[in-house]
C-alpha cells in the first residue's frame, strides 16, 4: 500500500522496504538507523525559511530566520512588510531575498496563493503553483513538498548534499549532476522522499564522525 504522507509511524517501515531493494540504502539504515523526519509546519514561515536556505548553509539561514522571529514575534506576511530594506538587511536578508520575501508576502496577502489550500492538490500542481512565486524554483518547491507537506515521492532537484552523499556511498569517481541524479533516483519510487532522507542522514552522520 502506498502511503499518502511520510510520518514518524511509517518512516522506518519505508526505510526497510527501500533497503530490501538497494544495498547502499540498506547500509545507511543499518549503520545509522532511521533518519529524522525533519518535518516542518506548512505555511508562510516555512516557505520563507526554505527561500532563505537557497545557496547558503542551513545554519546561516536559520540564524537569519531566528533574528526575524525575534524581531516580529510571529513571522507573518503582514509583519514582514512592516520592515524596510535596511531593517531586513540588518537581520541578514540579501537584496535578492528581500525582494523574494516581499513578493511572497504580497502574494499571500492578496490571495494569489493559498499555501494551506495546496494540501488537496497532487505534487505536480503544488509545484506549478509554488513556482509561480518569484524566487521559488524546483529545489525550493521540492523541499516544501518533502518537509512541510510530507509527500512520499519527492526527490529535490539540484541538492548538492544528496549528490555528494550518493557519490560517497556508492564509491563513484565523480558526483552526478542534477539530471543524472534525478534519473538514478527513479529506482526509489514511490518513496524517493525517504531515500532522500536516508542520503541526508548518511551525509550528516559522516560529517559528524569526521569532526570527532
Amino acid at each position: 500500500m502506498i502511503v499518502k504522507a511520510v510520518t514518524k509511524r511509517n518512516i522506518d517501515t519505508i526505510c526497510c522496504s527501500l533497503s530490501a531493494g538497494d544495498e547502499h540504502l540498506a547500509f545507511v539504515h543499518k549503520t545509522y538507523g532511521t533518519p529524522p523526519l525533519w518535518d516542518r509546519p506548512t505555511g508562510f514561515g516555512t516557505l520563507l525559511q526554505i527561500i532563505l536556505e537557497q545557496q547558503v548553509s542551513l545554519a546561516s539561514a536559520k540564524a537569519c530566520f531566528d533574528k526575524l522571529s525575534a524581531h516580529l514575534g510571529e513571522v507573518t506576511p503582514k509583519g514582514l512588510l512592516t520592515l524596510n530594506d535596511i531593517e531586513l538587511k540588518t537581520i541578514g536578508f540579501s537584496r535578492q531575498k528581500t525582494a523574494y520575501a516581499r513578493h511572497l508576502s504580497e502574494a499571500v496577502l492578496q490571495q494569489h496563493i493559498d499555501l494551506h489550500g495546496l494540501d488537496s492538490l497532487p505534487d505536480t500542481e503544488v509545484k506549478a503553483a509554488l513556482i509561480e512565486l518569484k524566487g521559488v524554483g524546483e529545489w525550493t518547491s521540492d523541499i516544501y513538498l518533502l518537509m512541510a507537506m510530507l509527500r512520499p515521492d519527492v526527490m529535490p532537484r539540484g541538492d548538492i548534499a544528496l549528490h555528494e552523499a550518493y557519490r560517497r556511498l556508492t564509491g563513484a569517481d565523480k558526483r552526478p549532476d542534477s539530471q543524472e541524479f534525478i534519473e538514478m533516483a527513479e529506482k526509489w519510487r514511490p518513496y524517493r522522499s525517504v531515500a532522500a532522507r536516508l542520503l541526508w542522514h548518511y551525509y550528516l552522520s559522516e560529517r559528524a564522525e569526521a569532526r570527532t
